[in-house]
């Protein structure tokens, strides 16, 4: 990957390969994830939370000594134990549920996950007896040539019995071409021992289809992506041109939502039914009611009720909380501020730590002066308040309920509730002196 960075901590669709597995995992049953870590472990503990057991692998010794390091966490454990690699982010829960159906329905010890391949290279083959039952794995360095033209091949997914993974796990040879112990050998391990040994088929090689460079991680990107969208127009979501629309993992959008060209829209998202969203527009860890036009707009923590109306070209910023049927228009920036039922802010304004009344209008070129040098602060307009254009509100300092601030007022101490404020300069007319002025400076020139 050419990165400082864990690759398992790569992200797909907004979120790192280690937890699409994980999730792909416990999404079949399993309820007790266990992920090994090791060379920049506490990174890899710190992005994927606390959902997670975690179990150190401190001398990297191949993938067998890395199953092994889980044995403390799952010791009392007595059932069926999936695993897999961390990197591997097209991975599903389906893929799991059949492999675990099939493991349960051939109480086998060990089942691996399996595919054809017209090329198998790097792949570790299935060799088989021959009454057919596989009898171990050979990796690509170790195996003759008559096994590296085997086409099908062992996937590194797997589901375990416990008890038979942990006991024959320390059992396992380093007498390969890498000195290491290969979890691939745990299929000899298991048929050796006496125990069964099922292979489960799947057509879908790319299902397993590993991350090793940044092309690869592309590719998985682009399958995950299409994955999501797909799910999302079965559900209602009309996707308008689904090669330039992103849509991250575990976003929820309504049905009857239309997503424009353009668009990318980040975890932690929520968007109701009957929106439109787009097109070129933005949004991340924001929720939005029913009915919303985002149009050519960023959100980032934002937080809109049912009718709301942005854009174009608004930057709701984190904190900024839109009521109902309000409105915030082209080139409006909002952040830590909330606008109440219908209140309307249409062009050029920025409304930092504001709180807007219901059916107040913010005229164009209003700003909230919020910040002192030293601390914000809070900028109070009450309902039916009307600001003028170009009006520049020193914070802290509030407006009341129905009070008209004039066009171009510079407002630095509060406003009685419907009350008229103007604070500018008087404006003075001497008539005819543009003409004077411009002989006097035609006569300066010569």
């Amino acid at each position: 990957m050419k990165s400082d960075r864990p690759k398992a901590l790569f992200e797909v669709c907004g979120a790192p390969m280690a937890e699409l597995v994980g999730r792909a995992m416990q999404g079949a049953g399993a309820d007790r994830p266990v992920v090994v870590i090791g060379v920049c472990g506490e990174e890899v503990q710190g992005a994927l939370g606390e959902g997670y057991d975690y179990a150190w692998q401190r001398e990297q010794r191949g993938t067998g000594h890395a199953a092994a390091s889980a044995s403390d966490a799952l010791k009392d454990f007595d059932g069926p134990v999936f695993v897999a690699a961390g990197d591997v982010p097209l991975l599903t829960s389906d893929v799991f549920q059949q492999l675990l159906s099939r493991h349960d329905e051939a109480q086998a010890q060990c089942t691996l996950a399996v595919v054809e391949l017209d090329d198998p290279t790097g792949y570790g083959r299935v060799i088989r007896d021959d009454s057919g039952r596989p009898v171990r794995i050979a990796e690509e360095r170790d195996a003759s040539e008559a096994e590296r033209k085997i086409r099908e091949v062992c996937v590194s997914v797997y589901c375990f019995d416990a008890k038979t993974l942990f006991r024959l796990l320390p059992s396992l040879s380093t007498d390969n071409a890498q000195g290491e112990q290969y979890l691939t050998d745990m299929v000899e391990a298991v048929a050796g021992s006496g125990g069964r040994v099922e292979t489960c088929f799947f057509e879908e090689a790319w299902l397993f289809q590993g991350v090793n460079d940044r092309w690869q991680l592309a590719q998985a990107e682009l399958a995950l992506r299409q994955r999501i969208l797909r799910r999302l127009c079965e559900d209602g979501v009309s996707v308008v041109d689904p090669a330039t629309t992103y849509v991250a993992v575990d976003v929820e959008v309504g049905r009857d939502t239309v997503l424009e060209p353009m668009t990318s829209i980040g975890r932690g998202c929520k968007i109701g039914k009957n929106c439109r969203i787009g097109p070129s527009t933005t949004i991340r860890e924001s929720t939005l009611g029913d009915r919303c036009v985002v149009l050519m707009s960023h959100l980032n923590g934002a937080w809109l009720e049912n009718d709301v109306r942005c854009g174009p070209f608004a930057n709701l910023r984190p904190g900024a909380r839109l009521h109902s049927k309000s409105r915030v228009g082209n080139f409006v920036e909002v952040k830590n501020a909330s606008l109440g039922v219908a209140a309307s802010a249409s062009h050029l304004a920025y409304l930092g730590d504001a709180t807007i009344g219901a059916s107040a209008n913010i005229g164009a070129g209003t700003i909230c002066c919020n910040f002192d040098g030293f601390q914000k602060n809070r900028t109070t307009i009450g309902e039916n308040a009307f600001v003028g254009s170009n009006t520049t509100l020193i914070a802290p300092v509030s407006v009341g309920e129905g009070a008209i601030v004039a066009a171009g007022s510079v407002i630095s101490h509060d406003v009685p509730p419907d009350s008229l404020a103007i604070a500018r300069g008087q404006e003075v007319i001497k008539e005819q002196w543009a003409s004077k002025w411009r002989r006097r400076k035609e006569a300066q020139s010569k």
